[in-house]
């Protein structure tokens, strides 16, 4: 582990009397342990041959020390402060409370020997308790308490050396080739993967990283949610040296700081290769950075996995067969409507039909699909892209999004002469599409004759099944409205409230479920298609043929406790009109 004691001890002898431990696994960690010169618990570990659990309360056992499950441990801030930084990192410890004798409590992964203890007295002038934890408790509680990265940013000021006093800002300049830049830009690499590594392993899309007169705030979209990131109080010094790392990998000029830069970064991580889409923009105190993940392969899913219901998904495997039409799927920037038009693609990729995209990004690799990205600067638009398409014999093609009219056009035209054209397109709901495509300037009859469906959807934020509780007291007018739309006696109403545990990060929600609104154009609708038609008309006129809104999909969800009450509401809900005419409110607002 590190200076701290490697004193041998009989774990690895009490698995094997136990039956835990196979002859020969003893013999490789005995030979582990004699060339590395190591404790056997450890070579256990390395070897990963027991849980880090279960191997460390064995050994706390046999030395008649207590072991802490370090999970749900909040350390408060004169405990964090009362041992350095570079201690704690050094020695991989931890100060975690004072116990009820006076003594602080320090947490490690090895025994501490007398020594080691002495010293640490010696640091803050109490007696020390020595308790046992696992490594990986030990680095996710320093990681929460003193933030992410902090051993890269302790690395980073002894860099500078001793000349370098502790009140002054420390600033890089990578273009310098002296020795010691190289060393503060290897770990202003190493800092910028560190954080790149967490994002994907906590399935971020977006990393934000935010700069105040004295601080910075990095933060991590989460299930569409930004989540603050702990990180260390020094990432202010050394701020613009991570920021010029990052310009650097995306191909930035790193001396430009007055204007917006935009680049991109392709990274590979387990063998899975994505891009990072990096915006720069100046601010008051210093640029800020957005890292947008793209390309995540493992992000990937099919119809069965992004939340249809079975209706849902029998229509759009159908919706997937048809010769020709348009599909569309609408829904803010971050709904998921790029995923579900992949796993619709997807279902109809077989050998028997052409499918070529156009889209920008390409985020999901599909084998047997001719994708294409747009290049604006070369002249590659979505509009000159799809005529070339169009002109490549395709049976299916896939619209990244419809921005512009002549887009639209083109789009329309396809969906007309044999082709099934499926895209994206921004409008609140799928019966606002139609009014979309009319303010194009697209001819009404064209709109009847050549849209098949169109779909809105939203992301609601998944339950935790681990710490889910269910809702002793639904509001009234919550309970009224389940009534009425899933035609339920009252006595079976339910739902769920997120409550937080250590598998959800304790925000109470794990995943995302989309919910989905469908419309499917039929020739009383088509009839209504006009310049100038109302949406309330067509709206009604969808409600008779069968159309339901999306909050209406949404309840369902709710009751059988994937969604709760609050996500519904975020993603569906709307003011009273009637919200500010409350008589006594008025009364006594003077």
């Amino acid at each position: 582990m590190n200076s701290f004691g490697t004193e041998s001890n009989d774990v690895a002898k009490l698995f094997l009397e136990k039956g835990i431990l196979t002859e020969f696994q003893y013999s490789l960690v005995r030979r582990r342990q004699k060339t590395f010169h190591i404790s056997d618990h450890k070579a256990i570990l390395d070897l990963n041959l027991i849980s880090e659990v279960e191997t460390l309360k064995a050994l706390a056992e046999l030395k008649g020390i207590e072991f802490i499950d370090l999970t749900n441990v909040q350390i408060p801030k004169e405990i964090r402060d009362c041992i350095p930084l570079e201690t704690l990192l050094h020695y991989r410890i931890l100060p975690i409370g004072i116990s009820p004798d006076g003594n602080l409590i320090i947490a490690s992964s090895e025994i501490l020997t007398l020594n080691e203890i002495g010293t640490l007295r010696l640091q803050v002038n109490k007696r020390i308790h020595n308790v046992l934890s696992t490594p990986s408790m030990i680095r996710a509680l320093t990681r929460k308490t003193y933030g992410l990265g902090v051993d890269m940013i302790v690395k980073l000021r002894s860099d500078q050396g001793n000349s370098t006093s502790s009140n002054q800002e420390v600033v890089f300049d990578i273009k310098e080739q002296d020795d010691s830049s190289q060393v503060n830009e290897a770990s202003a690499i190493t800092f910028v993967d560190q954080i790149l590594l967490e994002a994907l392993r906590m399935s971020a899309t977006d990393i934000h990283f935010e700069p105040y007169p004295n601080s910075i705030r990095l933060r991590y979209r989460i299930d569409g949610i930004l989540q603050k990131i702990p990180i260390p109080e020094d990432l202010r010094k050394v701020y613009e040296s991570i920021v010029s790392r990052m310009k650097v990998m995306a191909g930035l000029d790193i001396a430009e700081r007055r204007i917006p830069q935009d680049g991109r970064i392709a990274m590979k991580s387990d063998d899975e290769e994505y891009a990072l889409r990096v915006s720069i923009i100046p601010t008051r105190y210093g640029e800020a950075v957005c890292l947008r993940i793209l390309g995540r392969q493992s992000l990937f899913m099919d119809l069965t996995q992004i939340g249809l219901t079975q209706k849902q998904q029998t229509l759009i495997e159908h919706l997937t067969t048809l010769p020709q039409g348009l599909i569309l799927i609408s829904g803010p920037t971050g709904s998921g409507k790029t995923t579900t038009l992949y796993a619709a693609l997807a279902h109809s990729n077989d050998s028997g039909r052409k499918i070529i995209t156009i889209e920008n990004p390409i985020e999901y690799q599909l084998e047997g699909v001719c994708q294409i990205q747009t290049r604006d600067e070369a002249g590659l638009t979505f509009s000159s892209g799809l005529r070339a398409i169009l002109r490549h014999d395709p049976d299916i093609v896939l619209i990244g999004e419809i921005r512009d009219v002549e887009t639209a056009q083109i789009a329309i035209r396809a969906a007309q002469t044999g082709h099934l054209v499926l895209s994206t397109i921004h409008t609140n709901d799928s019966i606002s599409v139609i009014t979309r495509l009319l303010e194009m300037g697209i001819e009404p009859f064209l709109i009847g004759s050549s849209l098949v469906c169109s779909i809105s959807q939203r992301l609601a934020r998944r339950l935790c099944k681990q710490c889910r509780k269910k809702l002793e007291q639904i509001p009234e007018d919550i309970q009224k409205e389940m009534l009425d739309m899933l035609n339920l006696p009252h006595e079976q109403l339910q739902a769920w409230q997120p409550t937080g545990c250590i598998e959800c990060n304790n925000t109470g929600y794990r995943g995302r479920v989309a919910i989905y609104e469908f419309f499917l154009m039929n020739d009383i609708i088509g009839d209504l298609i006009t310049p100038g038609v109302k949406t309330s008309a067509l709206r009604k006129a969808a409600y008779e043929s069968g159309w339901r809104p999306l909050r209406w999909h949404g309840w369902p969800r709710v009751q059988s406790g994937l969604i709760s009450i609050e996500e519904q509401q975020r993603i569906s809900g709307i003011i009273n009109q009637k919200y500010l005419l409350d008589k006594e409110d008025i009364l006594t607002a003077y």
